[in-house]
């Protein structure tokens, strides 16, 4: 195979040296260090011919409803054309809370816009098309059930709210506008609660929209990094942060371990 990467006189092994204590994963042969290349023939891959961090490294959408959307769109014809059957498809990710505590896990039953209507609506062309945003109900009391063996942070379901915006979108008053009252902005969010609602991001409606009309089953698990009837910015530790992040993760590896039969009945 030729070579399509630009001309190198190292080895790997100045490569994996920067893989030290950053936890990726390491193989128990140490002649791999000094090869100028390794070729995966039958994957048809190499180290010079490929950029394989790039092609098989960690992938995540961007922030917001058009760039999960491309996503979405390429992923879903990858699942087509790989001839993929019996997909599950679960977003993960951070939200703010309403009337939850920081650190709480919400899995959504449905996803609302900013009019808290289960719909997603999108611009084609010039018209305004409207979609569903059902997600599997089924799914969703799954993976509640897969929490209440989850002792360390509490789990709810609840509708999450999708909006275009992080500030003003979503009664922030700390954005560069603000073209509504403090008291304005919290009685929204009140009635965001009182209509069920449980905690705001900026992709779910699309994502349930997409997943929908080309038949996966679909969830969103999010945690609540604030609640959003107390204040708009996020103050907690860096560290909590991080452990905050974490819990959706082990939400769906134990729904994971669960659906494969490998659970840890210990745990």
């Amino acid at each position: 195979m030729a070579s399509i990467l630009p001309a190198s006189n190292t080895s790997m092994r100045s490569d994996r040296n920067t893989y030290v204590g950053k936890s990726f994963v390491h193989v128990k042969n140490p002649y791999l260090d000094s090869m100028d290349e390794d070729v995966l023939y039958h994957l048809d891959l190499g180290t010079k011919t490929h950029n394989l961090p790039e092609m098989f490294g960690d992938v995540k959408h961007g922030m917001g409803i058009p760039s999960i959307s491309i996503m979405l769109h390429e992923l879903i014809k990858l699942l087509y054309h790989a001839r993929c059957s019996d997909v599950t498809i679960i977003r993960i990710g951070t939200s703010g809370g309403i009337g939850i505590a920081p650190g709480s896990v919400v899995i959504t039953d449905e996803a609302v816009d900013s009019f808290f209507k289960p719909r997603f609506e999108q611009v084609i062309l010039d018209n305004i098309v409207t979609r569903s945003t059902e997600l599997d109900k089924e799914l969703a009391e799954e993976l509640f059930n897969c929490s209440k063996e989850i002792s360390t942070f509490p789990t709810v379901i609840g509708h999450t709210m999708c909006t275009y915006d992080f500030y003003e979108g979503q009664g922030r008053l700390d954005g560069a506008l603000c073209s509504f009252s403090r008291e304005k902005g919290l009685d929204y969010l009140k009635r965001a609660y009182n209509a069920g609602i449980r905690n705001i991001e900026m992709e779910s409606t699309v994502f349930a929209a997409m997943c929908r009309l080309c038949g996966l089953k679909a969830a969103v698990v999010c945690v609540t990094l604030l609640n959003r009837l107390e204040c708009d910015q996020i103050n907690s530790p860096h560290d909590v942060l991080v452990e905050y992040q974490k819990r959706p993760q082990l939400l769906i590896s134990k729904f994971i371990k669960q659906r494969l039969g490998l659970c840890d009945q210990t745990s």
